[in-house]
């Protein structure tokens, strides 16, 4: 459950202003009832000025009314309390100026200790282009020669989460070399139980 901006300073203003108990309080404020109850006893957030959480936004006086009136009923935040979650957009991301010559780096990175990547699975990682990429692996890029393979994630350029998203989905269906010579012993075995 959500809990409201500065959650004690809102205990202090519901202990000081309503006559909701402290289980009420502790619920919406995300706190422990001994703590509400120390709070009104003066043993906590002695000096600590209140929080109205109607002059916020975070619920109404008709909950809170509502809520004096029922001691089993629960204040509820109020929906335009609740900040809207980030939601990353699906397209270009932006890389700063200082971080653009990185890419390069990263690049030679992913070819050399990931090479089950694709060149669009680079692309969206780094943020670069199949030209770059291409130019890297033949070592036609104008600043081969100060090209170093640096992890894109101490770059800065991509996180460890995707990172490994791309990776098992790029060997979601390649086999290793182990699984195939098992396939062919097992295969080589069926072959002889049936020729005897």
């Amino acid at each position: 459950m959500r809990a409201p901006l500065m959650p004690k300073a809102t205990a202090v203003w519901l202990v000081e202003n309503t006559s909701l108990t402290f289980d009420q309080i502790a619920d919406f404020c995300g706190l422990h009832p001994l703590e509400v109850q120390a709070i009104a006893d003066g043993e906590v957030a002695v000096q600590m000025l209140g929080l109205d959480p109607i002059a916020n936004g975070q619920t109404t006086a008709a909950e809170i009314e509502r809520c004096q009136a029922d001691p089993d009923a629960r204040l509820v935040l109020s929906a335009s309390a609740i900040p809207p979650q980030y939601v990353r957009h699906k397209g270009p991301r932006y890389t700063p100026i200082a971080k653009r010559q990185d890419k390069p780096d990263a690049i030679f990175y992913l070819l050399r200790n990931h090479p089950e990547l694709s060149d669009a699975q680079i692309c969206k990682l780094v943020g670069t282009t199949k030209p770059t990429i291409n130019a890297v692996r033949d070592r036609t890029h104008w600043n081969s020669t100060n090209i170093k393979a640096r992890h894109p994630v101490s770059l800065g350029l991509c996180t460890l989460e995707e990172l490994d998203q791309a990776v098992t989905r790029a060997t979601r269906g390649k086999k290793s070399l182990a699984d195939i010579e098992a396939e062919i012993a097992a295969r080589a075995a069926e072959e002889e139980d049936v020729e005897a």
